[in-house]
């Protein structure tokens, strides 16, 4: 009965999405008839070219999934970093269009003329599309320029003898069309600088037919930290096929955590949680957070991985870090404003009740366009050190 309302959830969603991806590309239509004169072929060409925008993310993955993988990679790079272009183009000209009907407005309160101030419909499609491609193009470069963000947290159940234990997360790397081996190769030469002694993955990892990565395998084996490698699954994961997702995710070297925990050299214990999107899957594990946590030593320190950035108040005070991802910060601004709205933990370090402590990366590769605005990819480090207060 679950599983069911959660597949209605996913048409329904997948519904609104067109709806709103459509209505984005009427909206860029109208600006270009209004600011150009086209005749007949430009713009049923132009149609055509929406069109096939619009519906490429599942055209992609049905030439992926039948072996024509060329095709798909070439229409995977136009078509996302076209959704990224369409996305800046409109977030630029609805500002635009605000100022223009506040100045109109003004014009018609006050009875003025005011239209020596208020762009030409040319004008107010050029200045958008300049934006677009400006952005897109620097996003294109930022999304390839790795961060590493640095958090310590400082507690007494970590041996004073032990000194740092550090943790490197990886999150969100979306490993298929567009990630391959360049972003892979810039995100774990971040992992091997810090030389971590726990590698963790929070999930979508993978985002692709796992065949046509076992190359990338190899490259994720070569990381060894001495403590070892753990994940869990993201919702693309299940979307990619979970079979051959936690496959590929085990050969790469990491244990796999789903409704399970593991205990570490006896002083942390990592425990992990299936993504929600298993349910409309019928494949999630069915043992929940809190169940889960209780059964745990409280003396260890424990690690929570869960993808995504969900606190379950149930778990106060059972765990003392939750990792987390999926937001990637929106990725491109101003979308970072929508996910806001979804997620009250957005990105970064939240201190919890109960002495908990969340942190939610903002991925280190990308989803869908191969661009980042203001939200640059990370590799996380967590330094875990012995002390009485944390930060």
């Amino acid at each position: 009965m679950q599983a069911d309302q959660a597949k209605v959830g996913m048409i329904i969603f997948l519904l609104i999405f067109f709806l709103i991806y459509g209505g984005l590309h009427l909206y860029v239509f109208l600006k270009t008839k209004n600011a150009i004169v086209m005749g007949a072929k430009a713009t049923m060409s132009l149609i055509a070219f929406m069109v096939l925008m619009i519906f490429a993310p599942i055209i992609i993955r049905l030439f992926e999934r039948s072996g024509y993988e060329p095709i798909a990679y070439l229409l995977s790079h136009v078509g996302y970093t076209w959704a990224g272009i369409v996305f800046l183009f409109f977030s630029c000209a609805l500002l635009l269009d605000v100022y223009r009907l506040v100045i109109f407005t003004a014009g018609f309160v006050f009875q003025k003329n005011l239209s020596s101030i208020i762009p030409s419909a040319f004008y107010a499609f050029i200045i958008p599309c300049s934006f677009a491609i400006i952005v897109s193009a620097y996003g294109y470069f930022e999304a390839q320029n790795i961060r590493t963000e640095r958090l310590v947290i400082q507690t007494p159940k970590i041996p004073e003898e032990m000194g740092t234990v550090k943790i490197v997360q990886i999150s969100d790397i979306h490993l298929g069309l567009i990630v391959r081996e360049k972003r892979l190769t810039l995100i774990l030469r971040k992992v091997r600088d810090e030389k971590p002694d726990i590698l963790v993955s929070t999930g979508d990892l993978v985002d692709g037919q796992m065949y046509k990565l076992n190359h990338l395998v190899e490259m994720l084996q070569e990381i060894k930290p001495q403590f070892g490698k753990f994940a869990v699954t993201g919702n693309h994961e299940f979307y990619a096929g979970l079979a051959q997702a936690l496959e590929y995710t085990k050969k790469a070297g990491f244990h796999v955590l789903r409704g399970k925990a593991v205990s570490v050299s006896n002083f942390i214990t990592i425990a992990g949680v299936d993504d929600p999107a298993g349910k409309i899957y019928e494949s999630s594990v069915n043992t929940s957070e809190k169940e889960l946590l209780a059964h745990l030593s409280r003396e260890r320190f424990t690690l929570l991985l869960k993808h995504q950035p969900i606190v379950d108040r149930e778990s106060s005070g059972l765990f003392d870090l939750q990792l987390s991802g999926h937001t990637h910060k929106g990725q491109i601004f101003p979308f970072t404003l929508i996910t806001r709205l979804r997620y009250s933990f957005n990105s970064g370090y939240f201190k919890l009740p109960n002495n908990s402590h969340l942190y939610v990366s903002r991925g280190s590769g990308t989803w869908g366009p191969p661009i980042r605005f203001l939200a640059p990819p990370e590799v996380t480090v967590i330094e875990l050190v012995h002390g009485n207060n944390s930060k």
